[in-house]
């Protein structure tokens, strides 16, 4: 109990900064990133409040696992097999060129020996994967070319830390600790992986479902937690990246009907530690370096910018990439990343270089993220107009998210609808919150997610934002009215196609201004009493007309006690058999002698003659 004073009041200056910083930098078009960053700097090497910034930064680097986590939740093995080109073409050849060019400089100039200018040149090479992916998401680029190139490059660079760290030992000036044959390693890598490919495809979705039939959201939230992190350990104990056993196991969920629900547990956990990993960036600039090597770091962390941002516009261009995206690509990129953090410090650990010289590493990687929403946000002035309308269009959407309609709901209506849309050449996303109608309709090959529509983080994760129409086929009224509700808030210029309960739901939800509602028994009844007539000897095209008269009636009905009330249009209902023909037109006006049968039937047809 004794350090719990002490991790509150750290707890509340973390938090007090963010709210205060983000807002603000937010407002000056900085970014929520850069204000963080400051944020960090403030709170520790300027005013000292926190001095235990790296101990906050090891934890807070789960931020990062939890973004490739959710990132890999977007990305199929097959999308990801189409992407392998940029991923293995071009982001191989940003790592070698950048790496290169950035190991000749260093040694040439004399500042390290070779070994460490080898780590030193391919470790500023790497970008930051968490100040990257944040920017594109806030400008809303992350499902363009641009975007998806960019993080092509982000994934080869997060790869490649693994064999940067296993040149440590061979590279140290003392033998190495580890004196495992390199094939057992090997052997022990493929081991976990394999292990995570067939938990993925047999073990998690069970587990998913049976959790789900508990109806405790608490428990899908941890589990959720619990399949991250323990991918994530599993990766770090075979010694490959922790991030990357999290970004494989979004990968092998991305097929799983539980996806967009995983996805909105993870939310909240993943935008806090991401602020807190920048914050903790900050906390951990070490100002003395910075004074005691001011020239050096005047120079290089510029130099670093330039010199990334020119061989990444180069490589993309000679990967086909036009003007304006390479621009964007180069200077989105321009950083030194996450991981050279943990690959400076095991250098220095190992005697590749000094302990002074790997945290003066460190302080250029950080000041070089302090300038990435500069100049990302300098892009806009490189750009050719010409150029913008043609590289700025969005690419197909990730499969199973953004569809042209969002299915809420997929009882017996939104099974009968999606037939419809679906032999209409129409994409459809469907959430339903229960976890049987799921596991069923999985079965018969629907793309159905298991989530609850009334959540706004789970309606985001299922791509509502890129829907054109959402249709909310669920069977209580009030729960309709909630998502109705929900919708129309956050998302004001979504259209709604609802399904309604009875007349006065139906009254209500035009009320509410949605685009279009249908009573669930509305046309199944036209058409039971349009074949009953027809069983009964009436002709089908008289039976069609009929039919097609009522459905007016009930419109027309509908009209009127949207203004006077529920019980007005009463005179346009049948109550008794028609007599005659309820649609021959009349040879003359009705004389004033007829009873009240004749009466009815009169404004029958007056009522079908407009």
């Amino acid at each position: 109990m004794s350090t719990t004073p002490v991790l509150t009041s750290q707890a509340l200056l973390l938090l007090g900064g963010a709210v205060v910083a983000a807002p603000i930098f937010k407002k000056l078009g900085l970014g929520t990133v850069l204000g963080y960053l400051a944020a960090g700097v403030i709170i520790g090497p300027v005013f000292h409040q926190i001095t235990d910034g790296e101990e906050i930064l090891g934890f807070a680097e789960l931020g990062v696992v939890f973004l490739l986590f959710v990132i890999g939740l977007e990305l199929k093995m097959s999308r990801l097999w189409a992407m392998r080109r940029d991923i293995f073409g071009l982001g191989s050849a940003q790592v070698l060129v950048t790496g290169g060019l950035l190991f000749l400089i260093i040694y040439e100039l004399g500042l390290l020996d070779a070994s460490g200018s080898l780590i030193a040149g391919f470790g500023l090479a790497l970008s930051s994967t968490a100040f990257a992916l944040q920017i594109l998401d806030e400008k809303g680029d992350t499902n363009t070319r641009t975007g998806q190139r960019a993080f092509s490059i982000l994934l080869l660079q997060d790869l490649a830390i693994v064999p940067l760290l296993a040149l440590i030992p061979l590279l140290a000036l003392q033998a190495p600790e580890d004196t495992t044959p390199p094939i057992e390693d090997f052997s022990v890598a493929l081991g976990a992986i394999l292990v995570m490919v067939l938990a993925g495809r047999y073990l998690i979705n069970p587990f998913f479902r049976i959790l789900a039939r508990t109806g405790a959201r608490e428990i899908m939230i941890a589990a959720a937690l619990l399949i991250v992190l323990g991918a994530a350990t599993l990766m770090q104990m075979a010694q490959l990246s922790m991030a990357m056993g999290a970004f494989l196991a979004g990968v092998l969920l991305a097929e799983s009907t539980y996806r967009h629900e995983l996805e909105a547990d993870i939310e909240p956990f993943r935008g806090l530690l991401l602020a807190l990993f920048f914050m903790a960036v900050g906390l951990s600039l070490q100002i003395d370096v910075i004074f005691s090597n001011w020239l050096t770091v005047l120079i290089a962390v510029p130099l670093l910018v330039v010199i990334k941002a020119v061989s990444l516009y180069a490589v993309c261009r000679l990967f086909g990439s036009g003007h304006n995206e390479a621009v964007r690509i180069a200077l989105l990129l321009p950083q030194g990343g996450e991981f050279g953090f943990v690959l400076f410090s095991a250098a220095a650990a190992a005697g590749v270089f000094a302990d002074a010289t790997g945290s003066l590493l460190v302080v250029i990687v950080t000041l070089s993220m302090a300038l990435t929403p500069v100049a990302s946000a300098l892009s806009r002035y490189l750009v050719r107009d010409e150029e913008e309308e043609a590289e700025d269009e969005m690419e197909e959407d990730f499969e199973g998210a953004g569809a042209d309609v969002l299915m809420i709901g997929f009882s017996r209506f939104g099974q009968i609808a999606a037939q419809i849309l679906l032999a209409g050449g129409r994409d459809v996303t469907i959430i339903d919150h229960s976890a049987a109608r799921v596991e069923q309709a999985s079965t018969f090959g629907f793309r159905i997610y298991f989530g609850d529509g009334m959540r706004l983080d789970v309606l985001r994760a299922a791509g509502i934002e890129r829907a054109k129409i959402v249709a909310i086929c669920t069977h209580r009224k009030e729960i309709t009215d909630r998502i109705v509700d929900l919708v129309q808030s956050e998302f004001p210029n979504a259209r709604i196609f609802a399904r309604s309960y009875d007349r006065q739901h139906t009254l209500q939800l035009r009320a509410r201004g949605v685009d279009y509602e249908v009573r669930e028994t509305l046309e199944s009844g036209l058409l039971f009493g349009q074949r009953t007539l027809e069983g009964l000897g009436v002709p089908d095209a008289q039976a069609i007309a009929i039919t097609t008269d009522i459905r007016r009636r009930d419109e027309a009905r509908l009209e009127v006690q949207a203004v006077d009330g529920l019980t007005a249009g009463r005179d346009m209902l049948h109550f008794r058999p028609v007599k005659p023909e309820p649609l021959m037109k009349p040879k003359r006006e009705p004389a004033a002698s007829l009873g009240p049968d004749e009466e009815i039937a009169a404004a029958d047809r007056a009522q079908v003659a407009k």
